[in-house]
């Protein structure tokens, strides 16, 4: 494309695009093809956006077994990125020692209260500072699997509800797995009795790691504890709900 179509305003894009739906509609196309037919003299990353939604609308995607979406993962990653850089700037230690290929399971304390974004975080670490980037898959509590749209969300961009079986699974196939043994117990603790590692569970992970031949990299996550700080929990409220536990923090109901 010329510098001067790239020069045109958007509302000037927006327009041509337009007419040009509806010319193809008027020729016979039906709406989603001829978006793809307009979106042709859109500017790359207009048309390059608009051919992936397409593809998309047309369920021309790839998920594996457990949902992930690889394509909607990379959609998703700058959101992540901006609280990774600018929200929370973290920064991240020793991301070289995780495996740049084959199996290895990642183990890490657990915490964020109301909402856990160590995970998330960790997966940032590794998409932007190692020198071989690939997805990591976390284990998610199977109740966080029955609300609506998180659930899907969770499932595209590599959450797997927690079960030997699936850390299994996926570790034979040489993926990396992120485990987060204290559960619940680790991200509904009070404030009080932060960074204090809660009881693992039976051991597990650990079963599996031996299993499956899997090097274990333990992480540690300073900071989380602060982000939703627990001073009470909300027993009747989460029995209400089917929830581990709701916790009440200092600017309940809204986020900490």
């Amino acid at each position: 494309m010329s510098s001067a179509a790239e020069a045109q305003s958007i509302p000037e894009i927006g327009v041509r695009f337009l007419r040009g739906v509806r010319t193809a509609v008027d020729g016979g196309l039906d709406p989603l093809s001829a978006a793809e037919a307009a979106s042709a003299e859109l500017p790359k990353p207009l048309r390059d956006g608009a051919e992936r939604m397409a593809r998309r609308l047309r369920g021309d995607y790839h998920e594996d077994e457990w949902g992930f979406d690889e394509e909607f993962a990379e959609g998703a990653y700058p959101f992540f990125e901006l609280l990774y850089d600018r929200w929370w700037r973290v920064e991240a230690a020793g991301v070289a020692n995780v495996p740049a290929h084959g199996r290895a399971m990642l183990v890490g304390n657990h915490s964020g209260s109301l909402f856990p974004f160590d995970a998330s975080m960790i997966t940032g670490a590794i998409m932007k500072e190692h020198a071989l980037p690939r997805w990591p898959r976390f284990m998610v509590l199977d109740w966080a699997f029955s609300l609506p749209f998180l659930s899907a969300f969770m499932r595209k961009v590599g959450g797997v509800p927690a079960s030997p079986h699936n850390a299994l699974r996926i570790l034979a196939g040489d993926g990396l797995m992120m485990v987060f043994p204290e559960g619940v117990k680790g991200t509904g603790k009070p404030f009080a009795e932060r960074y204090r590692l809660q009881r693992f569970g039976r051991g597990g992970f650990v079963e599996v790691a031996l299993r499956t031949g899997s090097p274990i990299v333990p992480i540690a996550v300073v900071g989380g504890e602060e982000i939703y700080p627990k001073i009470a929990d909300g027993r009747l409220l989460a029995r209400a709900i089917g929830a581990p536990y709701v916790p009440i923090t200092p600017t309940f109901p809204w986020l900490g």
